[in-house]
């Protein structure tokens, strides 16, 4: 890893640009390299190599670029910059910081323009941790100090490309530093001495492992979504996928989940997605307001933007970014969130990339090891305990936006068989503005199982309770379809009233209207005491004469728990409406 190889461009397709060099150079997997065209450096990555050619992606357009031109090896793998001062800031695929950019050349970037990802000018106030003295040994990822950065402290830690044990030499005293600033140098056993600063590098497609053990998620990670916590609850360092067709709702769905879960850091992935959308996101979020501190939400978040009008290569190493910025700071010890949205654009700068390296295909022409790849990224979420034995987190949501919603296609298919829970979003339901639109006739979540004794803590019972709710909902949907065959008359008064009681879980339960400053996230208390009275009403043997008599009364039980929900939890009026619905199913068959 000298950083001195050389080569010279021998063929073009594209992104992808092959080089020759020397028999006597190295090169690694995964390197930097720059290819210099008409006198600017353009940033790639060597994905082959075979023998003295390199194939290399390059993230700009390679207009001009002729066979010939000079390429530049550095040695170094495809990085992130790590340290204090990456919330609120808004990056490319390459952790550019775009706002940055724009004051530098305005909104039409230049090729081969790329600035440091973090602010080497800015003064932060650094102290020493009391245990970080000289003298003592520690390994990659303890930490040495701390710096407050927004709402949270910010740890500065050992290097965590360091390998086996060091022993601290010196420390700095508390005060002003930048991130270039030296603040501690180490030592291990063969005498070599590292001077350590608040910044740090960390290959992007490398996983981070800096702590003491996984653990395997067994709490809840609250999203404040009633369908998603209820019936298909997401763990705290859990994974999960939105397939869904153009217009259903994943982006909305995405946004209200970054707003409300019970999160520290939340790392929206644009990774492919139309620029307007991204826009909105932009937009909006230094405007919304953290409904846990009151502030703005972006002072807790990292936007990665690479829209589908960026170029395709870079599409591919956003995810990288965006989930190694995430390991870091669960390697702070905080609950991370990062939402990937589309996974499926990601996918198709792979196959791009495969096609025109002329690899056999797969499915649907995407690349043979796009499970391996899918895999390889939804693996390093996870439940982590630190070497102060604390803990912390980092949670996957991967949009999927499959091709005419068809949830058949490799993308889906791949994603499904790594991830803890599906939310599959239906065109039937957001047309009939039933939001938000996750199926809860195709959705899953195999954390209900995992999780069971701490969800049954809730009320013994409660999984068992979700599982005969879910179940409901499989049989008032098979009436409905018997329905529209023969009528309501081919049916009985008891089907027509599990009919009904299935319609009152669907409006009551799984539809929430982000619009309303009520409904729009629902605590853990509410859903529990809301859902528990809805069971009752599920459980209740009602006895009607008449299918007319069966439709007055399940509709006034609707119309009370509707208003019941847009009420403020246990005030006045919400107490009222739960008493209603109480005394009526106290009386049995006048109900």
């Amino acid at each position: 890893m000298s950083g001195s190889a050389k080569g010279r461009v021998v063929a073009i397709n594209g992104p992808l640009v092959t080089c020759e060099i020397d028999q006597s150079m190295d090169v690694m997997q995964n390197e930097v390299a720059f290819v210099v065209c008409k006198g600017v450096s353009l940033k790639s990555e060597v994905i082959r190599i075979r023998n003295r050619q390199i194939d290399m992606q390059v993230f700009e357009s390679t207009a001009g670029l002729r066979v010939g031109d000079t390429v530049n090896f550095t040695g170094e793998l495809l990085s992130v910059t790590l340290g204090p001062g990456l919330l609120e800031r808004i990056y490319d695929g390459l952790q550019n910081p775009l706002a940055e950019l724009e004051n530098d050349s305005g909104f039409f970037l230049r090729r081969g323009q790329y600035l440091p990802a973090l602010d080497e000018k800015r003064l932060w106030e650094f102290s020493p941790r009391s245990d970080a003295q000289p003298g003592v040994m520690v390994k990659a990822g303890h930490f040495l100090g701390s710096v407050p950065e927004k709402l949270f402290t910010h740890h500065i830690m050992v290097p965590l490309r360091l390998q086996g044990s060091w022993k601290i030499v010196s420390i700095r005293a508390r005060g002003q530093y930048t991130v270039n600033d030296t603040i501690a140098e180490i030592e291990n056993d063969e005498g070599r001495r590292v001077n350590v600063t608040m910044k740090q590098e960390w290959p992007v497609k490398m996983p981070l492992r800096a702590y003491q053990e996984r653990i395997i998620p067994n709490r809840p990670l609250l999203t404040q979504c009633r369908l998603i916590d209820i019936f298909f609850p997401l763990a705290e360092g859990g994974t999960a996928c939105i397939p869904g067709p153009f217009g259903a709702g994943k982006t909305v769905l995405q946004q209200i989940i970054s707003r409300y879960a019970q999160t520290d850091i939340v790392i929206i992935v644009a990774c492919g997605e139309r620029a307007g959308e991204v826009v909105e996101t932009i937009r909006e979020f230094p405007h919304l307001e953290d409904p846990k501190t009151g502030r703005s939400l972006m002072e807790r978040t990292i936007i990665i933007c690479n829209t589908s009008s960026m170029p395709v290569a870079a599409r591919e190493a956003s995810i990288y970014t965006g989930i190694t910025l995430g390991e870091y700071y669960r390697q702070q010890g905080l609950k991370v969130l990062l939402l990937a949205d589309s996974t499926s654009r990601w996918a198709q700068a792979l196959r791009e990339s495969s096609a025109r390296m002329e690899e056999i295909p797969g499915e649907e022409a995407f690349p043979a090891y796009l499970e391996s790849r899918i895999a390889a990224v939804y693996e390093r979420a996870g439940l982590v305990r630190l070497y102060n034995d604390e803990t912390g987190s980092l949670t996957v949501i991967g949009n999927v936006s499959p091709a005419g919603g068809n949830f058949e296609e490799p993308v889906t298919q791949n994603t499904l068989k790594v991830v803890g829970a599906f939310y599959g979003l239906s065109r039937s339901r957001s047309d009939r503005r039933r939001y938000p639109a996750i199926d809860p006739l195709i959705s899953w979540s195999l954390y209900l199982r995992q999780m069971k004794d701490i969800l049954n803590e809730r009320d013994p019972g409660w999984v068992e309770a979700v599982q005969e709710a879910h179940k409901l909902l499989f049989t008032g949907s098979e009436i409905h379809q018997m329905m529209l065959v023969v009528g309501e008359e081919g049916i009985g008064v008891e089907d027509l009233v599990t009919y009904l009681k299935s319609e009152i879980v669907d409006a009551v339960c799984l539809q929430q209207d982000s619009f309303d400053a009520v409904d729009r996230a629902t605590s853990v208390e509410r859903q529990i005491a809301d859902f528990l009275l809805l069971m009752d009403m599920v459980r209740h043997p009602f006895s009607f004469q008449t299918k007319e008599e069966a439709r007055q009364q399940m509709t006034l039980i609707q119309n009370l728990f509707f208003q019941m929900k847009y009420c403020p939890y246990e005030g006045k009026t919400y107490n009222k409406y739960r008493n209603q619905i109480e005394s009526m199913l106290g009386k049995g068959a006048e109900a």
